[in-house]
């Protein structure tokens, strides 16, 4: 059954029109939110852990290259899970209800790495110049010795 207050595909001439036409409260849709709002949120609080935040980009981006099949496999057993037929053939809804937030939570996960890496280098230079300052210091004791 078709919902009235649903936009037909001919209807739709952009992505705002696009977005109207979805049922957002079909229940797997809610899930599929909510999956990515666990991700986002395990993205940001998981930061410092390292070989987590890989796996964790690993999997996304693994999810995000198998997307074609998902879309294969929805388009033919819609009716299992959902409402309406989402699922066209050139991916259009899921590339913008699935792959799009994960490859944003992607570049979130390479934007806190980028910005991490300044951090351990603006320390390491700093370190390295304490040391040098260290060393001038104590040349300059031992020169000042010897005269």
């Amino acid at each position: 059954m078709v919902n009235p207050n649903l936009i037909e595909i001919n209807e739709i001439t952009g992505i705002y029109t696009f977005l109207q036409s979805i049922d957002w409260y079909d229940p797997w849709l809610i899930g599929l939110i909510s999956f990515h709002i666990i991700i986002t949120s395990t993205a940001l609080l998981t930061r410092n852990y390292s070989n987590f935040q890989v796996f964790l980009f690993f999997i996304l981006l693994l999810l995000v290259y198998f997307s074609e099949s998902i879309n294969e496999y929805a388009a033919i057993n819609w009716r299992m899970f959902s409402k309406q037929q989402y699922f066209d053939s050139k991916g259009l809804f899921i590339s913008v209800v699935f792959c799009v937030p994960i490859l944003l939570n992607c570049m979130l996960m390479v934007g806190s790495w980028l910005y991490q890496s300044t951090q351990i280098m603006t320390k390491l230079k700093t370190a390295q110049l304490q040391q040098q300052i260290k060393i001038n210091k104590s040349c300059s004791k031992e020169c000042v010795k010897e005269e």
